[in-house]
């Protein structure tokens, strides 16, 4: 696990910092001290616009940085971990945080008399990109072992505020007249630790140890004190049901946790529960645009960031090979081009054994097979007739084709702005002639993908534009439903009580028609003056005909404006008969309207059932879900999938 990161002048200036585990400072200030002022030869080589992996790794006290140099601006990006473990992807972060860094401050650096930069909004950027880093490296790789033993001292002391000088943090962590403990928390005092000495007894096994203390317990005269009691094990008592269901005795456990309390406006208050839900910054998962409040494009400013570095990198080095997010995945596939020849007219056998490995590409990444084929073939299209000047023109033509390709697929047809469809219809123009109504939104899907979360989610983005959100328990078969809801409901509230917005839940129990108990939270919306309804429903298999059937009779009593399919990103391809079957289930003239992908950050680069669900229905996708917070919910971006789908694995 990472130990710390710091951004630092030539001069020890800290320009922002992230740290997990305490530090020594002294590790950094000889760092420092080494490389950069008295230039020994066994780290030399601080060369500007050389990697992390290309400049020597520097150990000190049991720790080792891996480093790179920005020379023109004077700023050193480094980051400590422990010498015994192997982090694969420390070097890529470097040079990645580097790069973001430099592109985001570069103007403000480069000001004359500037010595600071206000740093503060780096942490999304950087948990971004150790987030992304993780997924793809494997998160055990850098964990702490579970069995070690920490010290009592164990780093209460706050980090070190950022712009501080390597010298004030020393001072800063040490107390006058002492001297700085520059021991890791992690590592054992030896206060802590008994030796045993040698001797027999020291050479007896653990059952020879054991066999001695319990005789010796045995032959004890019972002065030592009363013997220790052992404690009787309570007994659980069965508990008794009348004929109508209920418990005989009132035993103080309370059984239904369905109780209208949940989603009163008295839990809401601040200091109402101990569990009170944390406030999120809404600019970590969006911003401000005209009024609205808008999600963000996921990764899509850190990845143009990255993109132009290394784009402006290979302009400078004038090397041959493809780079950047999408080049480093061309590059294996712009291989399997090595044997045309340049200088010719590209025909369909030429591009036989290219096509082939590019749909194996495609398959390794989650891709449907036939999603895959109708991929290949549109590459294919672009390519045939195309002459070749050489082999880099080719790379450069395989890449526009194959993002041409996709992003044909991916690209909606309409407009996807889901505000301006809401306003449209609770606020329609004098022109239009409508009568203001509730917009109606329900969540369908198979069982487990997240449903009622990503209802969750979308009713937090609603509520930061301050709407009137009414959530249907359309699920009155699953136990547990109905409290699920009203739990997020809960939370919803605690967490859009400082900003406005407003919401409730609309619940009949179970065993309940679900498409009635959709009809009347329409009506109940419409007579209360609510803006929006969510309609949740039941989990149910897309092979089940009878459970499929109900989704006609739920679309017509309903009448939703919107109807939103949630499907897993790991759930490979059978992803393709489940789209096919729940866009066929309303009836004639109703299908689905949109895609939400859930868990897309526990798949890395295996993005391909965009594709495939796309690709089978011709429905767009509208939101990726990227966590489990209310706020890991982002605007779906084609390039980010086609960066994703064109990455190596």
């Amino acid at each position: 696990m990472l130990d710390t990161f710091e951004i630092l002048t030539t001069s020890g200036v800290v320009l922002w910092s992230r740290t997990y585990a305490s530090v020594s400072p002294t590790v950094v200030n000889n760092f420092i001290t080494d490389v950069f002022i008295e230039e020994k030869s066994s780290v030399a080589g601080a060369k500007n616009g050389a990697s992390a992996a290309e400049n020597p790794p520097y150990k000190h006290d049991q720790h080792t940085l891996r480093w790179t140099f920005e020379k023109e601006l004077g700023i050193i990006f480094v980051a400590v971990y422990r010498s015994l473990l192997h982090i694969s992807w420390i070097d890529k972060l470097v040079d990645n945080i580097r790069a973001i860094f430099v592109g985001l401050y570069r103007d403000e650096l480069t000001k004359p008399n500037t010595t600071i930069v206000e740093c503060l909004t780096f942490d999304q950027y950087f948990d971004q990109q150790l987030r992304e880093l993780e997924q793809a490296g494997g998160k055990s790789e850098g964990r702490a072992p579970k069995n070690e033993v920490l010290s009592e001292d164990t780093g209460d002391e706050p980090p070190s505020p950022p712009n501080l000088t390597r010298g004030q943090q020393a001072q800063r962590g040490a107390s006058p007249g002492s001297s700085p403990n520059v021991s890791r928390p992690g590592t054992p005092s030896a206060s802590h630790l008994l030796v045993a000495k040698a001797g027999p007894v020291a050479k007896m096994s653990r059952r020879a140890k054991k066999m001695q203390n319990t005789n010796s317990a045995l032959a004890s005269s019972g002065d030592e004190g009363p013997a220790r009691k052992a404690k009787a094990k309570p007994v659980k008592r069965g508990r008794k049901w009348d004929a109508d269901g209920l418990a005989d005795e009132d035993d103080g456990i309370q059984l239904d946790y369905s109780i209208p309390t949940l989603t009163s406006d008295s839990e809401v208050e601040a200091g109402a529960r101990p569990g009170a839900v944390e406030k999120v910054d809404a600019s970590t998962w969006g911003s401000q645009a005209k009024g609205k409040f808008v999600l963000k494009d996921l990764g899509d400013e850190v990845n143009s960031i990255l993109a132009d570095a290394d784009a402006k990198k290979n302009a400078a080095s004038k090397t041959d090979a493809p780079s950047g997010l999408v080049g480093t995945g061309l590059s294996a596939i712009g291989g399997l081009f090595r044997n045309v020849v340049g200088g010719k007219v590209l025909t369909k056998q030429d591009l036989d054994k290219a096509m082939k490995g590019m749909e194996e590409h495609l398959l390794k990444k989650n891709v449907a097979r036939e999603a895959a084929v109708r991929l290949c073939e549109g590459v294919e299209k672009e390519l045939v007739g195309v002459k070749t000047g050489s082999f880099e023109s080719i790379n450069a033509k395989i890449q526009k084709a194959m993002e041409a390709s996709l992003t044909k697929m991916l690209t909606p047809t309409s407009s996807l702005d889901l505000l301006r469809e809401i306003d449209a219809i609770t606020s329609p123009s004098a022109t239009s002639l409508r009568k203001a109504r509730p917009y109606v939104m329900s969540i369908v899907g198979v069982n487990g993908v997240g449903k009622s979360t990503n209802l969750s989610k979308i009713c937090f983005f609603l509520l930061q534009n301050k709407y009137k959100v009414l959530i249907a328990a359309g699920d009155t078969f699953r136990s547990g439903a109905v409290e699920q809801l009203a739990v997020h409901v809960r939370n919803l509230k605690e967490l859009t009580a400082r900003e406005g917005g407003q919401v409730e839940l609309y619940q009949k129990g179970y065993g309940k028609d679900a498409a009635t108990v959709a009809k009347d939270a329409v009506a109940y919306a419409a007579q209360e003056g609510f803006n929006v309804v969510l309609i949740d429903t039941a989990g149910r298999r897309h092979n089940d005909q009878r459970l499929m059937s109900s989704l006609e009779k739920f679309a017509k009593f309903a009448q939703p404006d919107k109807i939103l399919m949630v499907g897993e990103a790991l759930v490979g391809t059978d992803s393709v008969a489940q789209a096919r079957n729940f866009n066929a289930a309303f009836g004639s003239g109703r299908s689905l309207d949109g895609f939400i992908i859930s868990k897309c950050d526990t798949v890395g680069d295996m993005v391909g059932t965009l594709v495939s669900i796309v690709h089978a229905t011709n429905v767009p996708v509208l939101f990726v879900g990227v966590g489990q917070h209310y706020s890991d919910l982002r605007n779906f971006s084609v390039k980010w999938a086609v960066e994703k789908l064109l990455s190596s694995t």
